[in-house]
């Protein structure tokens, strides 16, 4: 399947790749998870990793994050290759924060800000800068209120904010989000993605694996299709308008594309118009 790709990459410096990467869970399954992928994260945008179960999502974001290690190839941060020592791993993984899909895969004190807290402590910063950093992530993440509440009595969004404000209050210049909004409903999923966006605003630069076709159409800048090997790579209201690479990374079409050409078989959209993205895009067409 041929990639496809655009100029954006020149707009934008990468400020994280992956180059020539491989990696198998020996132990468990002795066939490679994959065998030569590579991927490059630019500074501020939103790139979505999209694929089916088993495809590699999830590894490719370890990888990234620092959280695992490759067999071969290597991880590149601003140009340069991150160096397989503790001192390059522990770099990597205070510039690029990975949050899990489940966050009681991550929470672990006793209280909200215990939680939030315990990064900046163990980068041995002082005490005025962690509490610094703390009330500025909780108020990023509209938690503030829970600042004194024990983790075991949260909600599961509630929980999965605490858990995106420890990787905040880390200060990453990249977030690495696998299946951010599983488990949300549509206003925790709204209420989420508004948040991102502010983050995203404010210049930090989002990985984020998923299986919303729809989200990533709406949202993403850049989509990747991943199966094992990277089927394509480009803008991603082109990549997933693609029924083609959709169904090779087994993966259902996305709801806009569809809609716009109904719209434009109708006579009710412009043909050079952009496909919808929401429900209310196409309410206010109507209107």
């Amino acid at each position: 399947m041929a990639v496809t790709d655009s100029d954006a990459s020149t707009a934008r410096p990468a400020v994280l790749a992956g180059r020539g990467l491989a990696f198998g869970y020996h132990a468990t399954d002795p066939a490679p998870v994959f065998t030569d992928v590579s991927v490059e994260v630019l500074s501020g945008e939103v790139l979505a990793v999209l694929g089916p179960n088993g495809g590699g999502k999830t590894t490719l974001l370890r990888l990234l994050a620092g959280s695992l290690t490759p067999d071969a190839g290597r991880i590149v941060l601003d140009g340069a290759a991150v160096r397989r020592t503790r001192r390059g791993t522990a770099g990597l993984r205070r510039r690029v924060q990975l949050v899990f899909q489940d966050p009681d895969d991550q929470l672990f004190s006793a209280s909200v800000t215990q939680d939030v807290s315990f990064g900046p402590l163990n980068q041995g910063l002082a005490e005025r800068e962690v509490r610094d950093r703390v009330a500025w992530a909780l108020a990023a993440l509209d938690i503030t209120g829970l600042a004194e509440r024990p983790t075991h009595l949260l909600s599961f969004g509630q929980r999965k904010r605490v858990v995106l404000a420890g990787a905040l209050a880390m200060r990453p210049d990249v977030l690495v989000l696998d299946e951010p909004t599983a488990g949300l409903d549509p206003a925790g999923v709204e209420s989420l993605l508004a948040t991102l966006e502010g983050l995203r605003s404010a210049g930090t630069t989002l990985v984020v694996s998923t299986h919303d076709v729809d989200l990533a159409h709406r949202w993403a800048d850049r989509a990747l299709l991943l199966d094992r090997a990277v089927l394509a790579v480009g803008p991603a209201r082109e990549v997933l308008a693609d029924p083609a690479l959709l169904s090779a990374a087994r993966l259902r079409p996305a709801w806009g594309p569809a809609v716009g050409s109904a719209l434009r078989a109708a006579g009710a959209l412009p043909a050079a118009a952009p496909d919808p993205a929401t429900p209310d895009d196409v309410i206010r067409l109507g209107g």
